[in-house]
């Protein structure tokens, strides 16, 4: 598939060459242990991370035993990509037919002709956010639906992942910051551009960087550049990019963007990793080495939080603290996902990161045969929240097993194909 294929044409040759020499060097065993971690993984995901309609159900509460519905389009298109990548190794028909299913429902979003926000994407958050469209959740939604129309040689999920990215580009974009607004309201198609509703954001004066991001998780408009051939996608995508370097903290980080949190120091596990992996996708379109330097400097600070076990925290503190109730599945796959482009592109910096992060999501995966069949053959994440009554809410989060699929169908093409 386009997003998973490692030794892309975009990749210059030089540095394919290098990558090819360093491998992670892993015993034999590991391929058949990923393998059957694969198979058992993409029958979880479609069987009881997806509903009936291919809509993710969300976060599954432990202690109730019931899915909450939580930023389903995000998590749908996550989902959809992880499929996607576990195909191309196992090449199990059920895959690819969850995709398609959860790739139908995801179109199905879009804003009809006449409606204000025609072409947009009625994506809402849920949650604490509410019913509010969260731009955030479409444009990291949508690398999935491009490679289902390479898998499936069906253009719509694609031209559905396009429109919303020109409808962000033409109403949202904010050319001088490099940031788009990123809050809307699907009811008045309103846009929020001078309030916010994260909690972080509150009681003080609202700023630019508080209603407006970058929003270049999930490299959308490179996307759209690479399937229409439009040059206006790849300047702003580029631009995006440019801004990420520019507001990049010294820690690799970006802290001045909720999830994180300048005044806290808190790092969020997954937000900084997917501005460094567009920053990666910038560099395979330019070779500009700045791009690559600017990642680098996310995976290094990426494997500053990671523990001896492997694990990455959902929250962790500049000040090297931790939350513990937040072993995140889903962050550590992802460090590992971007540790190994990183290794492709001949940096050998996180070998030991990549096989921290192998042996935690193998070691850490629910049982098939686990007796919450809600569970069994999820990859691992757990948050505990407390309600304001006392009830204790454990979530597993289905995204560890969408970008488990992810990182280990990639390390299974780089080092055993």
């Amino acid at each position: 598939m386009r997003a998973q294929l490692f030794f892309s044409f975009l990749t210059a040759i030089s540095f394919l060459a290098c990558a090819q020499e360093q491998k992670l060097g892993l015993d034999k065993l590991y391929k058949k242990e990923i393998e059957a971690s694969l198979k058992n993984a993409i029958v979880h995901a479609g069987k009881s991370c997806l509903d009936e309609e291919g809509k993710s159900k969300g976060d599954y509460e432990m202690i109730s035993g019931r899915w909450m519905e939580y930023e389903p389009a995000w998590h749908t298109g996550q989902l959809i990509q992880g499929l996607l990548a576990a195909h191309d190794v196992t090449k199990e028909p059920m895959a690819l037919d969850y995709a398609k299913k959860a790739g139908d429902w995801w179109i199905g979003l879009q804003f009809p002709k006449g409606h204000s926000l025609e072409g947009y994407l009625n994506a809402i958050h849920g949650a604490s956010v509410g019913n509010l469209i969260n731009t955030t959740t479409i444009t990291d939604g949508t690398p999935g639906l491009f490679d289902l129309t390479e898998a499936t040689e069906n253009p719509k999920y694609a031209e559905v992942a396009t429109s919303a990215g020109s409808w962000i580009l033409d109403n949202l974009y904010l050319p001088e910051h490099k940031l788009s607004y990123n809050i809307v309201d699907p009811k008045t198609g309103e846009i929020w551009k001078n309030k916010s509703p994260h909690a972080q954001h509150q009681g003080h004066e609202i700023t630019i960087k508080q209603v407006a991001r970058p929003n270049a998780e999930g490299y959308l408009w490179k996307d759209i550049y690479l399937f229409n051939g439009e040059e206006r996608y790849k300047k702003a995508f580029l631009e995006l990019c440019d801004g990420l370097i520019e507001k990049q903290s010294d820690n690799g980080f970006w802290m001045d963007f909720e999830p994180n949190d300048p005044k806290t120091g808190k790092i969020h596990a997954r937000f900084n990793t997917w501005n460094a992996e567009a920053l990666i996708e910038a560099f395979t379109l330019t070779k500009n080495q700045k791009y690559l330097d600017a990642a680098m400097k996310t995976g290094k600070g990426l494997a500053a939080i990671q523990q001896k076990n492997g694990t990455i925290f959902y929250i962790s503190y500049t000040d090297g603290s931790v939350d513990e109730r937040s072993p995140c599945g889903s962050g550590i796959s992802f460090a590992g996902i971007l540790w190994l482009r990183l290794l492709e592109l001949g940096k050998p910096d996180f070998i030991e990161n990549i096989k921290k992060a192998i042996d935690f999501t193998l070691k850490n995966q629910f049982s098939i045969n686990h007796p919450d069949k809600n569970l069994a053959g999820g990859f691992f994440e757990i948050r505990q929240k407390t309600k304001g009554n006392g009830q204790l809410k454990l979530i597993y989060r289905d995204i560890a097993t969408a970008f488990g699929l992810r990182f280990l169908s990639n390390v299974y093409q780089y080092e055993f194909q």
